[in-house]
C-alpha cells in the first residue's frame, strides 16, 4: 500500500511575462502599470508561500528572464519555461520541484492570498488522508464565478494532469474522480483573482490592496 505523503509540499507559481500578462487590463492600465501590478501580486504570492508553515518551497516558472530575476530577489526558486502554455509551464515546474511529495499550483493574481490560506489547503488534505492514506488527494479552490481554478493541491504531484483553462474546475474534478483520488473543494480568500478591470474595482471594494509591495 502506498501512503500519500504531504511532508514536502512545493508551491508552483506560473507567470507568463511582464509584458504579455493581464492583457485584459489594457484599458485602465498602461503596460508599465500592468507590469507593476504583476510584480506586486507576485511579491505577495511569494511572501505568503514562503511564510506558509506547511510549504517546503516556492518555484516561479516563466518565459521572462527579467521576471525570473525579480522572483529570485523575492526569495523564490525559478525555472525558465521552455514550452508554451500554462499547463505546460506547470508540468515543467512539477518535474523541477522533485523530490516534492505534493505540489500546489498558485496563479500569481490572488490579492487575498495569505500564508494561512495556503496552509489550509494542506490541512484539508491531511484530514482526508487520515481516513484513506493510500489514495491520491486533490484539493481545489474554485474562482468566485464557479468555473475556474484558483489553487490546486496535488498529492502526489502527478495525481492528475493540470487542466487549467476554460471550465478547469469541472475538468480537474473529473480527472480526480477518474484517478480514484480524494477530491475536496475550499472556499475563502483564494477564490478572488484579478483578471479584468471589474476585478480591480472589486479588489478595492473588498479592501484588498492589490498594489501592495510596489
Amino acid at each position: 500500500m502506498t501512503v500519500t505523503d504531504l511532508s514536502r509540499i512545493v508551491a508552483l507559481v506560473p507567470v507568463r511575462s511582464l509584458s504579455g500578462a493581464k492583457s485584459r487590463l489594457g484599458e485602465p492600465l498602461d503596460p508599465e502599470e500592468r507590469a507593476d501590478l504583476i510584480l506586486a501580486l507576485l511579491r505577495r504570492t511569494v511572501e505568503a508561500a514562503r511564510a506558509a508553515r506547511r510549504l517546503a518551497g516556492v518555484m516561479v516558472v516563466s518565459m521572462d528572464p527579467e521576471l525570473l530575476e525579480r522572483a529570485r530577489s523575492m526569495g523564490a526558486a525559478t525555472l525558465r519555461q521552455e514550452t508554451d502554455g500554462l499547463n505546460e509551464a506547470l508540468v515543467e515546474a512539477r518535474l523541477a520541484a522533485s523530490p516534492a511529495t505534493a505540489v500546489v499550483a498558485l496563479p500569481a493574481d490572488l490579492p487575498g492570498i495569505t500564508a494561512s490560506a495556503i496552509d489550509q489547503l494542506a490541512q484539508t488534505a491531511e484530514r482526508a488522508l487520515r481516513e484513506a492514506p493510500d489514495r491520491p488527494v486533490v484539493v481545489l479552490v474554485p474562482d468566485r464565478h464557479g468555473c475556474g481554478t484558483n489553487a490546486l493541491l496535488l498529492a502526489p504531484p502527478t495525481a492528475i494532469d493540470f487542466r487549467f483553462g476554460e471550465g478547469s474546475r469541472a475538468a480537474h474534478a473529473a480527472a480526480a474522480v477518474a484517478a480514484g483520488a480524494i477530491y475536496l473543494e475550499l472556499e475563502g480568500p483564494l477564490s478572488f483573482d484579478v483578471d479584468t478591470p471589474d476585478d480591480l474595482l472589486e479588489a478595492d471594494r473588498r479592501g484588498l490592496d492589490h498594489e501592495a509591495g510596489r
